[in-house]
């Protein structure tokens, strides 16, 4: 069974890209020109980005709450496929945003024979958005979005985890990993989407801390990191 398939929800979620190629093109325009801005490299791009979470990162994240930030229709295959190869029954998502990939990742959980998803979301339009796609989606009985900061909302995800999707403010993957670490089981997956934090990086990276990871080939430039639980 897939439900990626079905024709309803390939209608519910081709609708939810096209909203977000509209609603996103002023912010990724705005990205593309610091980008080709003389002189300015990737790194130094992401440098500032990491500077300005650091001194607020809920502002930022609140100016941005018309912007879905969504993951490609590419990579939502992928975080589809992926759920179903590990048979997952609980995921936990940083950055529900307007509840895109939380779609896919519910489709899996659905396919896969039922199971729960614990979403975290900062902004409070961006989770009424959310659920009210995942209603629409025919999922929202498998899918729990908690409102505020992920630092206190997913202090107790509930029990043991197949699958993290990290895809939130860069600054907090690294704490967002640590809180959720020890539930997770061996052979878990962690997929950090736009992972540019080099100390994020440099913990997934280091065999000493339990994990084995390497940039995802998957919208290459995005910087996805794919990470699997070793012990």
């Amino acid at each position: 069974m897939n439900s990626l398939n079905s024709g309803y929800l390939a209608q519910v979620l081709d609708r939810l890209h096209q909203r977000a190629e509209a609603a996103d093109l002023d912010y990724r325009t705005e990205v593309m020109a610091e980008l080709e801005a003389a002189g300015t490299t990737l790194e130094q791009v992401i440098a500032e980005k990491l500077a300005e979470e650091r001194a607020d990162y809920r502002k930022i994240y609140r100016d941005r709450a018309d912007n879905f930030l969504a993951v490609s229709p590419a990579y939502g295959r992928f975080l589809y496929a992926l759920a179903r190869a590990c048979k997952a029954t609980r995921i936990v998502e940083f950055g529900t945003s307007m509840g895109i990939s939380t779609i896919y990742l519910a489709a899996a959980l659905r396919d896969n024979g039922g199971g729960a998803l614990i979403g975290s979301e900062l902004e409070p339009a961006k989770v009424a958005r959310a659920r009210a796609n995942l209603e629409t989606a025919g999922l929202a009985d498998l899918v729990d979005i908690r409102e505020g900061d992920a630092l206190e909302t997913l202090r107790d995800v509930g029990g043991t985890v197949d699958l993290l999707l990290i895809d939130g403010a860069f600054t907090l993957y690294l704490p967002v990993l640590k809180l959720v670490e020890p539930q997770l089981k061996p052979g878990a997956v962690v997929l950090g989407e736009n992972a540019f934090d080099p100390e994020y990086l440099d913990y997934v990276r280091n065999p000493a801390n339990g994990y084995l990871s390497q940039p995802l080939p998957v919208d290459e430039g995005r910087g996805n990191e794919f990470t699997v639980k070793t012990a």
